[in-house]
């Protein structure tokens, strides 16, 4: 007996086979109960998702010899020709291949016969979108005016091609693509009663490579089977697939987030040596860079089936919500490049380390040297008669993270100084941003008691409360209880205090400019004109 891929072995023989799709399937069920039947549906959605098994099924349905039901025996000579293939008034046609208007007549001319066999004419047009404006006409005066004997069912990945006049005269159904949860059982079960074992994460990786479709996946699942020799290892389907284990993608970003250029680069030679897809890398570490932002914003948001949710809240708060939307960008842009470099892992190295060079300028970074800020060199003059060279300017290296004293804080009040003790601890990432947006509103024996400001209530987390509490205990040597409640503070917070010494600095950066000779110079002589948020403070640059 010849084998049958796996994709036709399991197409679902009748509704309650079918996976997913709910929606599509109650609307239906309801219509065949209550006989309260339409002459023409539309099936939409991508490509693998049961636009055509639900129209069978539903062709199924209608002309069953039990009568018209939503639970078709199976049994009968119409359900069983139509599972065959072979039911003369299931006229399936291939729009994609029958787009002239003399086929799609020709086509029609035989709707006003009663049908052959079954209860009903059932047209099932596949890919409808393809059809000509001709046909469409031709099409649409049948819509109009049916014959009563007769159904169309129509399937499409693209219904925005349709004419307005075909979706008006059609219900219409959208199925959505399979979640990666509901096709990794369908997979597990199918395997079971193959009786071939499989690891788990071999499911998980097919079914994430399916990509919402759920007949890519049993294709795969039977390549998987082929390339495996009767079984499914993790290793196997990554080689098959070209993809890379989630767990080096992360080792990439934790990487990233600690500016570990030498282990980036380790990552990189590592992945080299499996002969990996740098493109597909690269979208997976957009896709949990995206992950992380998420994280920080919203906890719950965060994909349970992608990686670990809580490996994820973890990292969210070893980097800052500016670092992961610039990673974000260089990421997007270097997939547009990608395809221009000499090689896939020099241009793939390249949007790593510009990963790195790049950092968007914070108040939590400060300057090396502790003398006083300095305004900005001026940015160039535009001078009407002819561009001017841009003008040499200083730079400093980044500070390096703050570490944490190496002797402890004294137990004393630092009630005017909670400020100054934020930034000795040893604490980044909305952790960080707890702690900058509260102001100490007491102590009482080894309690503090924080005022977390009411805008940024949803900063207030048992975790990060508890990583704020342990960091405090860590600099003060001393075990410590933290109690922090929502308000509106009575005095600046932190970040409020940073942001106008931010403002100050800007204030005063400007008067320099406009009080410096050269540039009242430039103006004078040359008419020149400063350009638009082109002055900033040095430390702001750090």
């Amino acid at each position: 007996m010849s084998y049958q891929v796996l994709a036709r072995k399991w197409r679902p023989a009748n509704f309650n086979e079918m996976v997913g799709q709910e929606h599509v399937l109650r609307a239906l069920i309801n219509a065949l109960d209550e006989q309260r039947l339409h002459h023409a549906y539309l099936f939409t959605g991508t490509r693998g998702v049961g636009k055509t098994t639900v129209a069978r099924i539903f062709a199924k349905s209608l002309n069953c010899e039990t009568g018209i039901t939503s639970t078709p025996c199976g049994k009968c000579s119409a359900c069983r020709e139509i599972a065959e293939g072979r039911f003369v008034d299931l006229i399936e046609v291939d729009a994609a291949s029958r787009t002239k208007v003399e086929d799609t007549r020709e086509l029609l001319d035989n709707v006003q016969y009663a049908p052959t066999h079954g209860r009903f004419k059932v047209y099932l047009i596949d890919e409808v979108h393809m059809l000509s404006g001709h046909s469409f006409n031709a099409l649409l005066k049948t819509l109009e005016e049916p014959p009563p004997h007769v159904k169309f069912l129509l399937a499409t990945t693209d219904p925005q091609k349709l004419p307005v006049t075909i979706l008006s005269r059609c219900l219409q159904f959208n199925l959505k693509r399979m979640p990666l949860s509901l096709i990794e059982g369908h997979l597990k079960y199918i395997l079971e009663q193959e009786g071939i074992a499989a690891e788990s994460q071999a499911l998980r990786l097919l079914a994430y490579g399916a990509d919402g479709s759920m007949r890519d996946a049993l294709s795969l699942l039977d390549q998987a089977i082929a390339y495996g020799a009767g079984k499914l290892d993790t290793a196997e389907v990554q080689a098959m697939l070209g993809t890379v284990a989630r767990d080096r993608v992360l080792a990439l970003l934790e990487a990233l987030i600690n500016q570990d250029a030498a282990l980036l680069m380790q990552e990189v030679s590592a992945l080299s040596d499996i002969s990996t897809d740098f493109d597909a890398v690269l979208s997976d570490l957009l896709l949990l860079i995206q992950q992380l932002a998420m994280a920080q914003q919203l906890p719950d948001g965060v994909d349970d089936e992608l990686v670990e949710k809580q490996r994820l809240l973890d990292l969210a708060s070893q980097v800052s919500g500016e670092d992961l939307q610039l990673y974000y960008q260089i990421g997007l842009l270097g997939r547009k490049d990608l395809p221009l470099a000499p090689e896939p892992r020099r241009g793939f190295e390249m949007i790593l380390l510009r990963m790195l060079a790049f950092r968007p300028a914070t108040d939590n970074r400060r300057p090396v040297s502790a003398a006083p800020t300095a305004a900005r060199a001026p940015a160039p003059a535009q001078s009407p008669a002819a561009p001017t060279t841009p003008t040499p300017t200083t730079s400093q290296a980044p500070a390096p993270s703050q570490a944490v004293a190496a002797a402890p804080v004294a137990s004393v009040d630092f009630r005017n100084d909670w400020l100054g003790l934020v930034e000795t601890l040893d604490i980044k990432g909305l952790v960080k941003q707890l702690a900058s947006n509260c102001v100490l509103q007491g102590q009482q024996g080894d309690t503090i008691e924080l005022v977390l400001n009411e805008e940024h209530s949803q900063l207030l987390s048992a975790q990060l409360e508890k990583k704020l509490q342990d960091a405090l205990g860590k600099t003060l040597a001393k075990p410590v209880k933290l109690k922090i409640t929502t308000g509106q503070p009575t005095q600046a917070t932190p970040a409020q205090a940073q942001a106008q010494a931010k403002q100050d600095r800007l204030q005063q950066a400007q008067e320099a400019i406009n009080n410096d000779p050269v540039v009242q110079a430039l103006k004078d002589n040359f008419g020149a004109t400063q350009i638009p948020d082109s002055v900033r403070p040095i430390d702001d640059m750090k």
